[in-house]
């Protein structure tokens, strides 16, 4: 499919106080070492499917650099990360064309890996797409999760739009180009903004291992 991942990573975490991307993951009480961070999960997650994951940081690159490299992806950032993420999403995509890939598999550093089949999943519904649809987005309960899948043509709807929009608008404007994929995991609509969403999901995490 020339997919790649992408993983945007350049906000600065204020609700939580530290780095999303740099949580230990999976989360544990124990006290003991983690086995690694939210961003080095989510790597390895797209890196199952995609050729080739490119993370987009911010002012934070110096400490997310040697996360993303010791996985084997790439480094990007966005000069003005105060834009905000549509700025990081441009950024992210215009380097999936730069490396000669059509289509790509797209995520938030501040939600948990799905599961694998999840995963497979959507990557089976995009690989398997009429020649009409643009995107696959995971759908859990009735809300609309990440990764998403976009082709070439979602790419550049919104490479070509402008700045100050979001990846909502552009979705919304060509949503009858979107297949809304049910699934039974609720990773994909999970966020972790905050401590307390952190905490909450060792039990969820707990549940599912």
């Amino acid at each position: 499919m020339g997919l790649a991942g992408i993983v945007l990573a350049a906000g600065e975490s204020t609700r939580m106080g530290r780095d999303k991307a740099l949580l230990p993951w999976p989360p544990n009480e124990s006290g003991n070492a983690p086995i690694g961070t939210l961003l080095s999960a989510g790597i390895h997650s797209l890196s199952n499917f995609c050729e080739l994951v490119i993370v987009v940081c911010g002012k934070n690159e110096p400490a997310l650099q040697p996360v993303i490299y010791g996985c084997g992806a790439y480094l990007t950032q966005n000069p003005n990360p105060d834009l905000g993420q549509f700025s990081s999403l441009q950024i992210g995509l215009h380097e999936v064309l730069n490396q000669g890939r059509d289509n790509a598999m797209v995520t938030l550093v501040d939600r948990p890996p799905p599961q694998a089949h999840t995963l497979e999943s959507l990557a089976s519904a995009f690989n398997g797409r009429d020649h009409g649809v643009w995107s696959v987005v995971p759908e859990y309960q009735g809300k609309h999760g990440h990764p998403i899948l976009i082709g070439r043509e979602m790419i550049e709807a919104f490479l070509k739009a402008p700045s100050t929009t979001t990846a909502r608008d552009v979705e919304h404007a060509n949503q009858k180009r979107i297949v809304y994929l049910p699934v039974n995991d609720p990773f994909v609509v999970a966020n972790i903004d905050t401590p307390e969403q952190y905490a909450s999901l060792q039990s969820v995490l707990g549940a599912r291992l």
